[in-house]
């Protein structure tokens, strides 16, 4: 039998990309005994100059220290990216792999209003309070989410977007898809202007039909934004 023969991973190689929108990478983070901030930093500067946005941000809690929100096209630059990373001293503790996308009930949108969906501009002016969770929709035996038509899950995303319009100018919402490629079906990532905008926005919305029947939530995550040097110093 010939041996296969597999060509050099490269981020230029479309294969690794989606067709559509960007891929994204969160990573939480430790600090070992090996921490070197100057090479996280490089770290940080050489993505962001391939064109790939990194947003990085202090961790609250016990979970991690230091997160980043990590997007561009390629899963292989991603993944060279968490590397440098982790020879830098950081030490990966959790993790969620997704890609921007937009959603089956809101495809007959303009393009005009899918692109920010699928190449957001991050993070948005003035909301640098983070939150990070990965949710599904139920498969019990009494509620499916699945089982239901289009048209009644469509109903109730209706219902749901609107509850998350009410919060226009304190919240900024980003769903990117997972399904097949982490635990949950979607990553969310919330940008507030205030802490309590988050927590106020994912009490709201719990109660929608949507999440209150069909909503199944993953552990959260909360922070600061800031830049490198400042997320660095704070978490350290």
């Amino acid at each position: 039998m010939s041996e296969v023969v597999f060509p050099p991973l490269s981020s230029q190689d479309e294969s690794f990309s989606p067709k559509e929108g960007w891929s994204v990478l969160h990573l939480f983070c430790k600090g070992t005994a090996n921490l070197d901030f100057a090479s996280v930093m490089v770290a940080h500067k050489s993505a962001v100059a391939d064109g790939y946005q990194i947003i990085p941000f202090g961790l609250l809690g016990h979970k991690a220290q230091i997160g980043f929100l990590a997007l561009g096209p390629s899963f292989v630059r991603l993944k060279e990216f968490q590397r440098d990373l982790e020879r830098s001293g950081l030490s990966v503790v959790d993790s969620y792999v997704s890609m921007t996308e937009v959603s089956e009930y809101a495809s007959g949108m303009p393009k005009d209003r899918k692109e920010p969906r699928l190449h957001p501009l991050l993070p948005p002016s003035g909301m640098y309070n983070i939150c990070f969770y990965g949710m599904s929709k139920k498969r019990g035996e009494k509620d499916n989410w699945y089982s239901l038509s289009y048209e009644e899950r469509e109903r109730m995303m209706f219902g749901h977007g609107a509850s998350g319009r009410a919060f226009a100018g304190r919240v900024v919402q980003l769903v990117t898809g997972s399904t097949g490629v982490d635990d949950y079906e979607w990553g969310v990532t919330l940008f507030g202007a205030r802490p309590d905008d988050l927590k106020e926005v994912v009490y709201t919305m719990r109660f929608d039909e949507a999440s209150a029947l069909y909503g199944e939530f993953g552990p959260f995550y909360t922070g600061v934004i800031g830049d490198i040097e400042s997320v660095l110093a704070a978490s350290f």
